[in-house]
C-alpha cells in the first residue's frame, strides 16, 4: 500500500501525533514552527504521512523565497534550530524489513511532494539525533555529512555527576564562587543573554539571527515550562544566562551567554547549577546542541556527556552552488 501525505492545519492534532514519536522534539511543535516561518520569512508545511489511515510519520518543511529561487528547509536557516526533520510514528513494535520499508515510503512520498508543490532549487535537512535511519536520502540523490552533539545523562545521581566532571569544573563547582547567583530569568533578563549572546558571535565574525522578539513570541506561543531561562549575576550584576527548551523529559541548552571578563567562572558554574535543576524537576537527559566545534567541544566534553550523531542532508538541481551564492547574498 503506498503512503498518503498530508498537511495538517490544526495544531492540536500535529501536537498529539507528536507525542506518539520517540523521534520529536521542541523544534517539531507546531507552535515552534508557526513562530520560526513567521521570523523566518518562510511558509510551513507540516506533512503527516498515512498507511491507510494510521499515521506513520511527521516531516515539517519550511518553505522560502529569496528572489527567483525557492529553497526547502527541515530546520529553517538562520535561528539556530539544531535539527528537524523526520519524526517516525508507530515504528516501535515493526520488525526491522517493514520498518525500513516504511521509513523509506515515507521519506520518498513528503520529498516526491515537495518536488511537486514548490520545485526547490536546493534542498537542506537535519535530522534529530533519534532518527537512525538517513538511506532514504542517500538513495534519493542527497550527500550526507555527519554532524555530533553532546547528551548528558542526568539519571545518574548528583554526586556521580560531579565526579564526572573535568577537575577544572568540579574544582570551580566546589569552591563555588562569592556573590555569584542563578536564578530563573524574566523577559528582561532574556533580551540580555541573546544580546549577550549577538555581541559574542560578532567578536567572532559569525552570523547570528535570533532576535529577542523571536524568542519571546516562542515563550508566548509554547506551553508553560518548554521555554526556560536562568540569569547570572555576580555582585548584583548580570554576566550571563541561558534559554533552554525542554521536552518529554530532556533540556536541550540553546542559546547561552557568560562575561568571560568575570572573575569567576560564569559557565561552569551556570551550566551546574542548571543540570542539578532540570534534574531536580525530574529531567533524564541534558542535550548540549553541537559538539562540531573542535574549541567548543574541548569545553563541553569536560562534563562528560554522551556523543551522539545525526546527519546532515542536501539535494538541488545543477546549479546549486550557484544558488546557494545567491541566496546567501541576499539573505
Amino acid at each position: 500500500m503506498s503512503v498518503r501525505v498530508e498537511e495538517v492545519g490544526d495544531g492540536t492534532e500535529w501536537n498529539e501525533l507528536l507525542a506518539g514519536s520517540r523521534g520529536g522534539s521542541p523544534f517539531h511543535r507546531y507552535e515552534f514552527l508557526e513562530t520560526c516561518a513567521r521570523h523566518g520569512d518562510a511558509t510551513v508545511h507540516p506533512y503527516v504521512g498515512y498507511k491507510g489511515e494510521e499515521p506513520i510519520g511527521l516531516f515539517p518543511v519550511l518553505e522560502a523565497r529569496k528572489g527567483p529561487f525557492t529553497a526547502a528547509f527541515s530546520p529553517p536557516p538562520d535561528l539556530k534550530v539544531p535539527y528537524l526533520g523526520p519524526a517516525p510514528l508507530n515504528a516501535g513494535k515493526l520488525k526491522r524489513g517493514k520498518r525500513e520499508r516504511r521509513n523509506r515510503r515515507f521519506v520518498e512520498a513528503v520529498l516526491d511532494r515537495v518536488d511537486r508543490e514548490f520545485g526547490p532549487r536546493f534542498v537542506n535537512v537535519r535530522t534529530s539525533p533519534d532518527y537512525d535511519d538517513e538511506r532514504p536520502f542517500v538513495w534519493a540523490g542527497y550527500d550526507a555529512t555527519p554532524r555530533y552533539t553532546y547528551v548528558l545523562d542526568l539519571t545518574e545521581n548528583v554526586e556521580d555527576l560531579r565526579m564526572a566532571l573535568n577537575s577544572g569544573v568540579r574544582k570551580s563547582v566546589r569552591e563555588r564562587a562569592d556573590g555569584f547567583e542563578i536564578a530563573e530569568a524574566d523577559l528582561g533578563d532574556v533580551e540580555r543573554i541573546i544580546e549577550g549572546a549577538a555581541r559574542r558571535h560578532a567578536e567572532k565574525g559569525a552570523d547570528y539571527n535570533v532576535t529577542p522578539s523571536f524568542v519571546t513570541d516562542l515563550h508566548d506561543a509554547l506551553p508553560d515550562g518548554m521555554v526556560r531561562a536562568h540569569v547570572c549575576r555576580h555582585d548584583g550584576e548580570f554576566c550571563g544566562g541561558e534559554v533552554s527548551l525542554e521536552y518529554d523529559g530532556t533540556v536541550y541548552g540553546w542559546q547561552s551567554y557568560g562575561d568571560l571578563s568575570r572573575s569567576v567562572p560564569v559557565y561552569d558554574l551556570m551550566y551546574w547549577h542548571i543540570f542539578r535543576a532540570a534534574k531536580e524537576r525530574g529531567c533524564t537527559a541534558y542535550d548540549l546542541l553541537g559538539a562540531n566545534n573542535p574549541d567548543l567541544c574541548r569545553y563541553k566534553a569536560k562534563f562528560s556527556p554522551e556523543l551522539r550523531k545525526y546527519q546532515a542532508l542536501n539535494r538541488a538541481t545543477l546549479d546549486m552552488k550557484a544558488a546557494a551564492k545567491v541566496y546567501k547574498r541576499l539573505r
